[in-house]
């Protein structure tokens, strides 16, 4: 299972990170929406709060 989560799963969650911050700073650079800006901010937010929660998951995983 942890081999899974860190190859698979961990790529993915940080992979969706960096994609809505790209989407963010495009937005900002480009002077769109601040509504838009700010909803993809509290994504970004979410999907780092994702992310570490399987990063832990992984790690308690790979201890068993």
């Amino acid at each position: 299972m942890a081999a899974a989560l860190s190859t698979i799963v961990i790529p993915i969650a940080i992979g969706a990170v960096a994609i809505v911050l790209m989407l963010g700073l495009a937005n900002m650079l480009r002077g769109g929406s601040p509504n838009t800006s700010q909803r993809l901010m509290r994504l970004r937010v979410l999907l780092q709060f994702v992310a570490i929660i399987i990063v832990m998951i992984t790690i308690w995983a790979m201890g068993r």
